[in-house]
């Protein structure tokens, strides 16, 4: 299989793994903030759920198969998938350290998709780096001590 190929099973498992991380703190989080992180969380997990689809289709698109079981596609993942955060910054600096590890395997993605001349596929992957890094943001922006 080449190397892009894996690199793309990577992004698509920790995009799945982080939508689930994101979407179980929006229903367990707690405290002072409670409505302001469980729609912040509630916004992370439909838009990191809306890449999902896309990365196994451009899979497909290269005559390869998408991962058909959770556990073909979490043997692909490159972050934590334990949740074991229980308080409500703790769940944030979890999301934080997730969204940098996907950044890390989009970047290499792209990297491997320009070489291959995968200029769409690319293209979608640039689109996501832009993303994460707003998400990226916006998680820093949270866990900020005034």
């Amino acid at each position: 299989m080449n190397e892009h190929i894996i690199a793309a099973k990577i992004c698509l498992a920790n995009t799945f793994v982080f939508y689930y991380k994101a979407q179980a703190y929006h229903w367990n989080v707690e405290g002072m903030f409670f409505p302001q992180l469980h729609d912040f969380f509630g916004d992370l997990y439909a838009e990191l759920y809306g890449a999902v689809d896309p990365f196994a289709e451009e899979i497909r698109a290269m005559r390869e198969m998408a991962p058909k079981s959770l556990d073909d596609l979490t043997k692909y993942k490159t972050i934590d998938g334990s949740n074991s955060a229980t308080d409500a910054e703790g769940m944030v600096a979890d999301l934080l350290e997730a969204n940098d590890e996907t950044i890390e395997s989009l970047n290499k993605l792209f990297d491997l998709l320009s070489e291959a001349k995968e200029q769409g596929f690319a293209d979608f992957v640039a689109g996501r780096i832009d993303a994460h890094k707003k998400h990226g943001w916006m998680l820093r922006a949270i866990l900020k001590k005034n």
